[in-house]
């Protein structure tokens, strides 16, 4: 970053707004995706200003995800969020889509008793069994979600045989002839911990998105997915109506 002992002043914009100008305008301009900014006492001492202002300052790009604090590290430039709109796509065509290369990481595949909740879900017996796929979802070799799907083996027999590192709606629809064509999701928060935290890459804390979604082909429940992306690289787009407007068909996104 350029010094420029000027260019925090007292006025009625406080300094510590003053300094997180100066700080984003770095972000945006000078430093890259992942690279440090300057420690806290070399900004305290090139613009003569208290630690509680570059706190203050710090934290508030930190809030807003231009900046991300690694613990024992320091603080970076956080890499652009993905922003994705709610719609059925595989994952691998909407990473291709922002030009990026999408790929998976295996966890397991195996054949279980699902819980209740998932079992009533996919329309299954106390006894019967589905698929459980596992999976950790990466853009450019950088991990952003992790997948716990339960699929309907009756529905999809053999799967444990097929590739699953690529697009499982492509392959329910050319493979088994039983394409997606209508989900119902739910959003929510979490902080990232424990082994998600690690198959992600990410610290303990860490923001994160979880999609549940049930997916149908046909009349058919097929799928029971629940996902969660990395909230410091990944973010929806929504348009909204008024109640009063007749709502467009609504559906969702990945994978």
């Amino acid at each position: 970053m350029r010094a420029d002992a000027t260019s925090i002043t007292d006025g009625p914009r406080p300094k510590h707004v003053q300094l997180s100008d100066l700080l984003a305008e770095a972000a945006r301009s000078e430093l890259g995706p992942g690279s440090a900014i300057p420690s806290e006492r070399e900004l305290m001492a090139r613009y003569h200003v208290s630690r509680a202002t570059v706190r203050q300052a710090i934290e508030s790009l930190v809030a807003i995800g231009l900046l991300h604090r690694v613990q024992g590290k320091g603080t970076f430039v956080a890499s652009p969020r993905l922003e994705s709109r709610l719609h059925l796509a595989s994952f691998s065509q909407d990473m291709r889509r922002r030009g990026l290369t999408p790929s998976t990481r295996i966890i397991a595949v195996a054949a279980d008793r699902p819980g209740a909740e998932i079992a009533e879900a996919l329309g299954l017996g106390p006894d019967d069994t589905a698929w459980h796929v596992h999976r950790i979802r990466l853009a450019d070799g950088e991990p952003l979600a992790e997948e716990n799907g339960w699929y309907s083996a009756s529905l999809l027999p053999d799967l444990d045989r097929q590739d699953l590192t690529g697009s499982l709606y492509e392959l329910f629809a050319t493979h088994y002839g039983r394409p997606i064509d209508r989900a119902e999701q739910t959003l929510w928060g979490e902080a990232a911990a424990g082994a998600t935290a690690r198959r992600l890459d990410a610290d303990a804390g860490t923001p994160l998105l979880v999609f549940r979604r049930v997916s149908w082909s046909g009349p058919h429940p097929v799928e029971h997915v629940v996902s969660r992306y990395r909230g410091d690289r990944y973010q929806l787009h929504m348009s909204l109506t008024s109640a009063a407007t007749p709502p467009k068909e609504t559906d969702s996104d990945h994978r």
